[in-house]
């Protein structure tokens, strides 16, 4: 396991080598600890791209997890601005691709990044919820998914993941810089993918877009163990 201050230490070294070194690391760290099961593979073998993924959020590995499976898709993930400012889970922002935001705020300029990649042609996978789970079940998602799925209009795929608050659990004090790596059987279930709901007649802009903010996280719902489902169980 590596500690804060190796982390550190591989931070002040030339960018080549902190990627080679941090891809090195994080493969022998999910090689030791992540037992992964992939559900619904076949789901993305008939994805052309350019999608949205969307997954809930459980720990700080869940984008190390899904950059592994989705490694085919190439996927830009969607990070807070905290990750870069650690040594530790900066590590894991060197070899995945990410695109910054500041979560609860208005970040105009980061979700204008995010649809310029869209409508680039690339994906992206985003955490609607915004922030890990500390219950380890579901949130309440934010908007800024709907903003970003009517302005580029491409398919949305939900993805579920579960194990992975054990994997790497969110230090009590929260600092993530302290958070540790445990063994943990990994689920990771990949949905159909879904239009953004259109809204109905009559219905005002509260009403729609809690509707379809809804069903697309019940989307997501369907796909893990009842124990995760959180605020979206039927």
């Amino acid at each position: 396991m590596i500690s804060p201050k190796m982390a550190k230490l591989i931070s002040y070294m030339p960018d080549s080598f902190v990627k080679y070194m941090s891809k090195a690391v994080l493969n022998h760290i999910i090689k030791k600890y992540a037992d992964i099961n992939i559900y619904g593979g076949e789901n993305l073998k008939s994805i052309k791209g350019p999608v949205i993924f969307i997954c809930n959020h459980l720990s700080n590995s869940d984008a190390l997890i899904l950059n592994k499976v989705l490694e085919a898709q190439d996927v830009t993930f969607v990070a807070g601005v905290k990750l870069s400012e650690n040594a530790t889970t900066n590590l894991g922002i060197n070899i995945i691709k990410t695109t910054p935001v500041r979560p609860n705020t208005a970040d105009k300029e980061g979700i204008e990044k995010i649809i310029k990649i869209v409508k680039g042609g690339g994906n992206i996978l985003l955490f609607p919820e915004g922030t890990r789970s500390r219950t380890g079940s579901m949130i309440q998602a934010k908007k800024g998914i709907l903003l970003i799925a009517k302005v580029t209009k491409v398919p949305i795929v939900p993805i579920g993941i579960w194990g992975t608050e054990k994997l790497l659990p969110i230090a009590k004090d929260g600092d993530m810089a302290s958070e540790k790596f445990s063994y943990s059987k990994i689920g990771v279930s990949i949905g159909d993918a879904m239009e953004i709901p259109k809204r109905l007649q009559g219905e005002d802009k509260v009403q729609y877009e809690t509707r379809a903010l809804n069903t697309m996280m019940k989307e997501i719902a369907k796909l893990i163990p009842e124990e995760y489902k959180g605020e979206y169980k039927d």
